[in-house]
């Protein structure tokens, strides 16, 4: 959810509701919506609930879970966002089931105009503006929440990792030390964001790359961080460095 929040353009996830009497409407998790709208009801009674929005209350989750209750309470057709502070509420995680996402990662936002009629044409110029923005990017399926994108110049892999920041740093050092921080061939650790809570290392990648060739060293490289991961014993010099190195090459979002 980080990643689509973040730095997938577009993607989609079914969600289920938790059990009471609104369980049986259809949630669909949305990276971003038209015109950044919070989310929107379409004509069937499904909601699109958008991640990438323009207001922010301080906890994402709780800004979720009040739009997802105004939204199941407004009439097909509606856009549904907030103005002021949702208060004290339930958080998203508090009204769906606890499940992993199945995740779709879209071209574009051609899903956009799925049986939704556009009689002034706004749609279509927001979607536009969309797809203009948007760089190709593609999810790795052999590990979780990996992304390459092709931004026209390079070629990136971002990876969003759910570890503590401080033992990560000193893994990914642990293996930058020893040349084993190596994605793809010509690929290097250029640095990471800090969002959410999380790290997410990002790897320059020559072009050409592509996102294929990426599976089987990426899942090499998660072996090799857990391993690094449990490792307690203290940083050697070159690692200490490099740790360094890595701490000031971060840039914070949101």
């Amino acid at each position: 959810m980080v990643a689509l929040r973040e730095l997938v353009p577009s993607a989609t996830a079914p969600l289920r509701l938790a059990e009471d009497g609104d369980s049986d409407r259809n949630v669909l998790l949305c990276s971003l919506l038209p015109m950044a709208a919070p989310a929107l009801v379409r004509q069937d009674g499904t909601i699109w609930l958008g991640l990438q929005v323009q207001h922010g209350f301080g906890d994402p989750s709780r800004d979720l879970g009040a739009v997802l209750q105004l939204a199941l309470r407004a009439e097909p057709g509606s856009a549904v966002g907030l103005t002021d502070p949702p208060g004290p509420g339930p958080r998203l995680q508090d009204l769906v089931t606890n499940q992993p996402l199945d995740l779709t990662v879209h071209d574009g936002f051609d899903f956009w105009l799925d049986d939704i009629e556009d009689p002034d044409g706004s749609l279509k110029a927001s979607l536009e503006s969309a797809h203009a923005a948007a760089n190709p990017t593609l999810r790795l399926t052999s590990v979780e929440a990996a992304y390459w994108t092709n931004v026209g110049t390079k070629e990136h892999l971002r990876w969003v990792m759910p570890y503590d920041e401080e033992a990560l740093l000193s893994a990914l050092a642990r293996l930058h030390a020893s040349d084993q921080d190596r994605i793809a061939e010509g690929s290097r650790l250029v640095g990471m964001f800090r969002t959410q809570g999380l790290l997410v290392p990002v790897w320059d990648l020559p072009v050409g790359t592509g996102a294929k060739v990426l599976e089987e060293p990426a899942a090499r490289f998660a072996e090799a961080l857990d391993e690094a991961l449990g490792d307690d014993s203290p940083l050697t010099p070159e690692q200490r460095s490099a740790r360094s190195g890595l701490a000031n090459r971060q840039l914070t979002i949101r």
